[in-house]
């Protein structure tokens, strides 16, 4: 109602005469029948959900990070000795923030997904495989054959 500014923008988006959409205001009518519950739950969704969502996303840029899960090939560029053979892995690792502004940042300047993939890959490399800097010094990590990604933030 605020966003709209009064009962009729409201009733012309719902489908229904204002006097009905003022009825519901003043708890007249508190039960919706099932044909306008589902077009007022769509209406609400269609405009909360983006604004939820880039919330979260701003959140997890700034202070959370992001969530990585997936499954794909990982083959390394280590020292002599060491075996770089590419396999099969499912991860799953918390990226920091940084990370999770990098990603945001490109995929809103419209970067190609290989792009998009050397962000996951050295995030993925740094937090995972070189633990935080704390090992595995020169090693560098490529991120390809991806079954899956699911980010969660």
């Amino acid at each position: 109602m605020k966003r709209l500014k009064g009962t009729r923008p409201v009733a012309d988006l719902l489908g229904v005469s204002q006097r009905t959409a003022e009825r519901y205001v003043r708890d007249r009518i508190k039960t919706p029948r099932a044909q306008l519950a589902a077009r007022l739950a769509d209406k609400v969704r269609t405009r909360w959900q983006p604004r939820v969502k880039e919330n979260a996303k701003k959140n997890a840029a700034i202070f959370t990070g992001i969530i990585v899960e997936t499954r794909a090939r990982f083959g390394f560029t280590a020292a002599p000795g060491s075996t770089d053979d590419g396999r099969i892995r499912r991860l799953t690792q918390h990226l920091p923030a940084t990370y999770a502004a990098r990603l945001f940042d490109a995929q809103a300047a419209g970067a190609p997904e290989q792009q998009l993939r050397a962000v996951l890959a050295e995030g993925l490399q740094q937090e995972y495989f070189k633990d935080r800097g704390r090992r595995a010094d020169g090693l560098l990590v490529e991120f390809t054959d991806i079954d899956y990604v699911e980010l969660s933030f």
